[in-house]
């Protein structure tokens, strides 16, 4: 059987789980650094996407870490399936997360100013910035997964 560098119980998979979880964690810093956040429906839900994203991408980074340490990665096909769903639903999630932060803060900064002082947007765009980033380790992980399940 084929290793696929990136998947489960790999260093590529390891580093992709923990890009996951730093670029998650700095958007959540980010967004929760005021509580101005709470008046728009879509940084809520950044927030609660990226509160879901964290505590998945560190549990697969120590499983990945783990099968690393002791060279036997993971490849039960009942498991690696629930990783690729789990992976390609949070995924989406995280894409719609990022894009609606996104899509609000640019409305925000082309209302005049008024709505959002220049202090708090700029962090809400580097929140979405990082979710982005997220989406986009996690999209790479989710394919990479998924492409193993067929030789199993």
């Amino acid at each position: 059987m084929e290793e696929v560098p990136g998947s489960v119980g790999t260093s590529g998979g390891f580093s992709l789980r923990l890009g996951q979880t730093l670029f998650s964690s700095a958007s959540l810093l980010l967004m929760s650094l005021g509580v101005e956040f709470y008046s728009y429906t879509a940084f809520c839900y950044l927030v609660t996407i990226m509160g879901l994203v964290i505590p998945w991408s560190f549990t697969l980074a120590l499983v990945d870490g783990y099968s690393v340490l002791v060279k036997c990665p993971v490849r039960q096909p009942g498991i690696l399936l629930i990783i690729a769903a789990g992976d390609w639903v949070l995924s989406v999630l995280t894409l719609a997360a990022a894009c609606s932060t996104a899509s609000v803060v640019d409305l925000l900064l082309h209302s005049g100013g008024s709505y959002c002082p220049p202090k708090c947007c700029s962090r809400y765009q580097l929140s979405a910035a990082m979710a982005f980033l997220t989406w986009f380790l996690s999209l790479a992980s989710a394919l990479l997964n998924l492409w193993l399940l067929p030789s199993l």
